[in-house]
C-alpha cells in the first residue's frame, strides 16, 4: 500500500527529466535538486485522480485542470467563430421541388375530356366502385359505405376543377373571417383561392363555380343593427349574382346548379331568398343545415360544420383529450340560454344530478377550478343542444377534446351525413326526450361506449382545419360533399 503525505487532492508533479546510467551520481542528485524547485501544485478532480500501486516511486501525470479548461474554452470560442463565419460565409441554395411524376395514359383521356364529358365518366365509374375492405387511410367503421366513398373521392382528385370568380369588392367578397364560431366560411375561403390541385383559371375546363362570398362579412357590412331585416343582404348577393349572369355565359348554361356557395353564419339560407334560381339550384353549404325551414335542400346541399377557431395561427390549438379512466363526469354542458331547447335542458338538468352537470354560461367560481375546455375533456359524453339555429360548435369541440357528443337537434342534417355513420360516435337525442337524458346515455353498454370513444378519435381527422390541407381533412370532405352532390344530380346527355 502507498501512503502519501499529503490529500489526494494536491499531488506535486515534476517536470519530465531523462537521465542515463552513465551520469554521475552529482550530476543526477544537481538535476534532482533543479527540478524539485520548480515542482507546480496541481488541483486534480477526485474522481480522474489515478495512482500507480505498481512501482512506489511513479506517478501519472495530468496537465493542470484549470489552464487545460482555459485553453479547451478558448479553442472551443474560438472554433464557434470560425463556424460562424463558415456558415455566414456559405451561399443560400434553394433545393428545387421534385420533378411531378408523369401523367398515366388514363389521367391524359379523363383530362382531356369536356366537363361534360369527364362528370358523365365519373357518374359511370361511381357504378363499379370496387369494394373497400381495409383500408390504411380510412377507418371503416366511420363509414356508411367506405367503398363508394373512397371511389367518389379519388375521382374528385382525378378530375374535379374549380373556377372561382374574382369578382365583387372586399370585404364582402375574398375577405375570409378565420376567427370565431362562423370561421368555417372563412378557412374554406382561404385554403379554396389558395389552392392548386383543384383550381382552374380557365372556366371552360370547370365542373363547378365558387361564389366566394361571406355571409358573416355580409353582415358585418350591411346589417343595421336591431331592425331585424335581412333583407337588404339578400337584395345585395342578387343584384350580385345577376350582374355575374350577365357579364359571364356561365351562370345561365346550367341556371346556377354548378355553382356553389359557403356560408356558415346563421342568415346564410336567408341570403339567398330574393334570388330564385340561386335558392332552388345553387349548392349551399351550410352550418345551419335545418330542413324544418325549406331553404336547405335534402340532397343537394352540404351540411357544412360549425366550428370555433379561437387562434387562427394555431387553429389545431388544444385538439386532444384524456383517457376514459380520466373522464369521471357523466355529462356536460355550459352556455348561453337562447332558442328552445337548452332553457328546457336547463330546467330539467341544473342542480340535479351529480353526473349530469348542466349549467347556463359556466360560474365563475367552477371555471376557476376548470375551464370550460378542461370540463369536456373531464367528460364521457358532451351535450350539444342547438341554440337559436340547429347546428352548434360543441359538435366538432366534443370530437376535438375526444367527447362522444349528444345531439339535441330535430331537423338538422349532420354534416357529411351522406357517407359517415354518426351512430358509431355520437348519440342524437331527440328534443322530446331530454327529461329521459340520463336514462338514456346510462342504459348505454360499456362497451359500446368504449367503441363510440374509439371512433371519435379516428373521426378527429374529417374536422380538422389544417393550414396546409391533408387529405381527406375537413376542406376536403367539404369540397368532397360539394363535388358527390354535384355527380349525384348531374344528368348523362341521352339519358
Amino acid at each position: 500500500m502507498l501512503i502519501l503525505p499529503y490529500s489526494l487532492h494536491t499531488w506535486y508533479i515534476y517536470r519530465p527529466a531523462t537521465v542515463t546510467l552513465y551520469e554521475s551520481m552529482k550530476e543526477t542528485m544537481q538535476l534532482n535538486e533543479t527540478h524539485k524547485n520548480s515542482t507546480e501544485r496541481v488541483q486534480l478532480i477526485p474522481t480522474n485522480s489515478v495512482v500507480s500501486h505498481n512501482a512506489s516511486d511513479q506517478v501519472i501525470q495530468l496537465a493542470p485542470v484549470n489552464q487545460e479548461r482555459d485553453k479547451t474554452s478558448k479553442s472551443r470560442k474560438s472554433s464557434k467563430r470560425r463556424k460562424h463565419a463558415k456558415v455566414k460565409e456559405k451561399p443560400i441554395i434553394v433545393t428545387p421541388p421534385p420533378p411531378r411524376r408523369p401523367p398515366t395514359a388514363l389521367e391524359r383521356h379523363v383530362w382531356s375530356l369536356k366537363p361534360v364529358e369527364a362528370l358523365a365518366y365519373a357518374k359511370e365509374e361511381m357504378k363499379h366502385a370496387p369494394t373497400v375492405i381495409d383500408d390504411a387511410d380510412l377507418y371503416a367503421p366511420l363509414f356508411l359505405n367506405i367503398s363508394i366513398f373512397k371511389r367518389s373521392y379519388e375521382l374528385m382528385e382525378l378530375i374535379l376543377k374549380v373556377y372561382i370568380y374574382r369578382d365583387g369588392s372586399r370585404p364582402i367578397f375574398h375577405t375570409p373571417h378565420l376567427r370565431g364560431i362562423y370561421a368555417s366560411e372563412g378557412w374554406f375561403m382561404k385554403l379554396m383561392e389558395e389552392n392548386r390541385q383543384f383550381v382552374t383559371k380557365d372556366p371552360e375546363k370547370a365542373h363547378l363555380f365558387y361564389l366566394a362570398y361571406s355571409a358573416r362579412q355580409l353582415q358585418t357590412a350591411l346589417y343595421v343593427p336591431n331592425s331585424h331585416n335581412m333583407k337588404p343582404l339578400s337584395i345585395y348577393l342578387r343584384n350580385h349574382v345577376n350582374w355575374l349572369a350577365g357579364k359571364y355565359p356561365f351562370w345561365n348554361r346550367t341556371h346556377g346548379s354548378d355553382h356553389f356557395l359557403v356560408a356558415c353564419h346563421d342568415w346564410g339560407p336567408y341570403t339567398v331568398n330574393e334570388h330564385r334560381e340561386l335558392s332552388q339550384n345553387t349548392i349551399k353549404a351550410l352550418c345551419n343545415a335545418d330542413v324544418s325551414e325549406g331553404v336547405f335542400k335534402l340532397g343537394k346541399d352540404v351540411s357544412l360544420p360549425e366550428t370555433t377557431i379561437r387562434t387562427p395561427r394555431k387553429p389545431l390549438r388544444n385538439v386532444g383529450g384524456k383517457r376514459v379512466s380520466q373522464r369521471p363526469i357523466l355529462a356536460f354542458f355550459a352556455g348561453n340560454m337562447h332558442g328552445r331547447v337548452r332553457p328546457t335542458l336547463l330546467r330539467h338538468w341544473k342542480d340535479k344530478d351529480d353526473d349530469i352537470r348542466v349549467y347556463g354560461p359556466l360560474p365563475q367560481r367552477i371555471s376557476r377550478k376548470m375551464s370550460y375546455i378542461q370540463h369536456m375533456k373531464s367528460s364521457k359524453y358532451c351535450i350539444c343542444p342547438m341554440g337559436y339555429e340547429v347546428n352548434s360548435p360543441r359538435i366538432i369541440e366534443s370530437i376535438y377534446y375526444e367527447c362522444v357528443p349528444v345531439i339535441i337537434a330535430d331537423n338538422f342534417v349532420l354534416p357529411f351525413s351522406e357517407f359517415l355513420d354518426w351512430s358509431a360516435f355520437a348519440v342524437v337525442v331527440a328534443e322530446k326526450d331530454i327529461p329521459k337524458l340520463k336514462e338514456i346515455l346510462t342504459a348505454i353498454p360499456l362497451r359500446r361506449y368504449l367503441a363510440m370513444q374509439i371512433n371519435v378519435k379516428m373521426v378527429q381527422k374529417h374536422f380538422l382545419w389544417n393550414p396546409k390541407p391533408l387529405k381527406y381533412d375537413l376542406f376536403h370532405m367539404v369540397l368532397h360533399s360539394i363535388w358527390f352532390s354535384r355527380l349525384n344530380r348531374f344528368q348523362i346527355p341521352g339519358t
